[in-house]
């Protein structure tokens, strides 16, 4: 019996791979928080057999992937499709972090219409990052693997959906509904909109973590940036990029060393270039103003582009979506 692992992202295959529970384990490292979330078309794209359209790295979603990882099933070339129907069971492995539940709901969403690939689908929910554990401990674990049933695809094209329209309201509206065949969605649906604006100073929880952060003392951009003392909803990269945008407006949050070098300078550069907050991030802290009364915001939230002049918000006393 041949038997896949997929996970939802690469450190979780590195460790299955190693714990030998499957002939294959494979990851997606796709981010879908902090920017602006990729086509569907180019989402497929990336999953096709490998041709003159996977032109630059990180297009095809085996390009990380070495060549003995899968030796007897194919080359780094198979679509991702083709190398499922090789399989007689496959499993997802799923952790709890928000990232890692909407690469779930997108490729419970994607494989929908493959009746001959969902059929042998199982879920394996973690109850922590299986990244964080030794392989032959991760080996050893005995975790249920839940047959991916009808509603498991209905409610997870359902997130995915709503997670790609063109405002937050269909996810909050989700939270009224019943999320229970995905058990770790809903708590990463609220930390998802937890990320959006808030309604007193304009910066989403991690950002507020980072300003709180550097206000202990943490002043290396380095060390800031390292993201484990986060909340789960960054990466290292996005944590960068949170502080480099922190830093980076007319009137900004944070001072990012010697202004004589750019953000990207700054960020790489020497060791006694320190993070500081502003007058304005001090106030941030204290919940005393609003980022966007004195700069202009230009990003994304899932489907969602915030501007200043539609500035969806979350309330976090209330627990409350606000409409610009």
């Amino acid at each position: 019996m041949s038997h896949l692992i997929l996970t939802t992202n690469h450190l979780a295959a590195d460790t299955l791979r190693q714990s030998k529970l499957a002939n294959i384990a494979l990851g997606f490292c796709t981010r879908f928080v902090w920017r602006k979330l990729p086509s569907a078309e180019q989402l497929l794209m990336g999953l096709e057999r490998r041709s003159a359209k996977h032109c630059n790295p990180g297009d095809h979603w085996l390009d990380d992937v070495c060549r003995d990882w899968l030796e007897g099933f194919g080359t780094r070339d198979i679509g991702f499709f083709e190398l499922c129907t090789k399989f007689d069971s496959i499993e997802l492995w799923v952790d709890p972090r928000p990232n890692d539940q909407l690469v779930l709901v997108w490729l419970l969403d994607l494989l929908r219409p493959y009746k001959e690939i969902t059929t042998k689908l199982s879920l394996v929910h973690t109850d922590d990052h299986a990244a964080s554990y030794a392989a032959e401990s991760v080996a050893k674990w005995k975790l249920p693997g839940f047959k991916v049933t009808d509603n498991h695809l209905v409610t997870a094209s359902r997130a995915w959906q709503a997670y790609r329209a063109e405002t937050p309201k269909p996810c909050f509206d989700l939270l009224m509904t019943d999320l229970t065949m995905l058990p770790r969605l809903r708590p990463a649906l609220i930390a998802l909109l937890e990320e959006l604006p808030d309604s007193v100073t304009g910066l989403g929880a991690s950002e507020m973590d980072i300003l709180d952060f550097v206000n202990d003392g943490h002043t290396d951009p380095r060390r800031v940036t390292e993201a484990w003392w986060m909340r789960d909803v960054f990466d290292e990269n996005d944590a960068r990029d949170a502080l480099l945008e922190l830093g980076a407006h007319s009137t900004p949050a944070v001072l990012l060393g010697d202004p004589a070098f750019d953000n990207e300078a700054r960020y790489f550069g020497k060791s006694e270039w320190k993070v500081t907050l502003t007058e304005l991030g001090r106030s941030l802290f204290a919940r005393e103003d609003d980022m966007w009364r004195h700069n202009r915001i230009y990003r994304w939230w899932g489907g969602t582009e915030l501007t200043n002049e539609r500035l969806w918000r979350w309330d976090r006393e209330s627990r409350l979506l606000v409409a610009p």
